[in-house]
């Protein structure tokens, strides 16, 4: 799975990166957790790239709204276009999620060890989301998403079984819908990054606690 992820790219290298007209000013994040607004690009009513926020933790459309019970973080690839929660958003409502690094946690004989992830030249990259829009009777309006999670690759098999879907910038247009893909062609873009140009790290258990959000959290520290 990924719960947790940086997002601490400049504007300026954002809307590069994604082709944006425009960006938001945000703040650099280290420590995103679930619940919590994160960056996304999506399309806007014209069919134009936007930068927008939306809370980590799909709200499905016909729900009665925010449920922490249920985790809706990630979904899985492999059943993504036919789960009831993720299936209507998989169909018209996909989005990019801006990284700079995730986190993942390795099983250890006295407790979990954090790793970072991140490219070898620690450039942006997006992982694939899915967005929802929801209304309460009371008129509340939460625009939210998840993370597509598939298996882990060679370089990620060691610390967890899942890591989040990253696309290739080439499939971008592809996955956001500009090209009117079908199912299949979407379904071709979901599958493990190949692990050449990327690093996994062990780092500090400080990253465990979502009020730790500093570049430190990145920091390599010997393994246990």
């Amino acid at each position: 799975m990924c719960g947790r992820f940086a997002q601490y790219s400049d504007p300026d290298a954002i809307a590069r990166h994604f082709d944006l007209e425009t960006a938001l000013q945000p703040e650099p994040r280290y420590n995103v957790a679930p619940t919590q607004p994160v960056l996304a690009v999506r399309l806007d009513a014209h069919g134009r790239r936007e930068l927008t926020r939306l809370r980590w933790g799909l709200v499905p459309f016909w729900s009665n709204g925010p449920d922490n019970r249920y985790s809706m973080i990630n979904a899985r690839a492999e059943t993504v276009a036919s789960k009831p929660a993720y299936r209507a958003a998989f169909a018209k409502r996909r989005c990019l999620i801006p990284a700079d690094a995730f986190y993942e946690w390795q099983p250890g004989e006295r407790a979990k060890t954090p790793h970072a992830i991140r490219r070898n030249d620690h450039g942006l990259f997006a992982m694939a989301g899915l967005w929802e829009h929801w209304e309460g009777e009371d008129g509340a309006v939460i625009d939210s998403c998840t993370i597509i999670v598939t298996e882990a690759n060679a370089l990620l098999a060691p610390i967890h079984d899942r890591m989040p879907v990253i696309l290739d910038p080439s499939d971008y247009g592809t996955w956001l819908g500009t090209e009117s893909p079908d199912q299949e062609q979407l379904q071709t873009v979901l599958k493990p990054a190949d692990p050449n140009g990327w690093d996994a790290y062990p780092i500090s258990r400080s990253v465990n606690k979502p009020g730790n959000d500093s570049p430190a959290l990145l920091e390599p520290v010997g393994a246990d």
